[in-house]
């Protein structure tokens, strides 16, 4: 099941793909539907207003997240072929809420830098509180996985060790559209 959140004139709006049409799911936004325990069966059931898929404007797959939390240094080969040694511990940093957008939204090059850089996420999306869990628990708050575009502000990133500075601007984070 592929599910979104559209921009429409009277607001946000959960959708799920349905043969080239996005079905209205009953839910200002996805993160609204996955609040629910039962989101999987309403979402598969709702029978809301149709839109085309084809021109939407996607917002955020979950706009407003409470929380980003990205792993740098996630992919082996790339880790070696940069020169580095495999870190003995993930590195973490954070996207602010404001720099999510859609997948089609422009970003916004901050006139700060020359040295925007962008690579290619998957992001795990959470569906339900969750800490301190073992693997299955882990697994069972996995509400899906879409697409998201690391942009980095190079020059900032690298100011010191920690890079949030390179991260967390504004309108510069694509995610999804499902």
């Amino acid at each position: 099941m592929k599910l979104s959140t559209i921009r429409t004139a009277a607001g946000t709006r959960a959708v799920r793909l349905d043969d080239g049409k996005l079905v209205d799911l009953g839910f200002t936004h996805l993160g609204a539907l996955l609040a629910e325990p039962d989101w999987r069966a309403k979402a598969a059931a709702a029978s809301g207003t149709v839109y085309d898929a084809e021109g939407a404007d996607f917002a955020p797959v979950v706009p407003g997240p409470s929380k980003v939390i990205c792993v740098g240094h996630n992919y082996s080969n790339h880790i070696k072929e940069m020169g580095r040694e495999l870190p003995s511990y993930p590195t973490l940093f954070p996207k602010f809420a404001d720099s999510l957008i859609g997948a089609n939204d422009d970003i916004v090059k901050p006139g700060e830098t020359d040295a925007l850089d962008w690579e290619v996420e998957l992001a795990v999306v959470i569906g339900q509180e969750v800490r301190r869990a073992d693997d299955a628990r882990a697994e069972a708050a996995i509400a899906g996985f879409t697409v998201m575009n690391d942009v980095s502000v190079r020059d900032w990133q690298f100011r010191t060790i920690e890079w949030t500075q390179g991260k967390i601007w504004d309108s510069s984070t694509p995610v999804g559209p499902y």
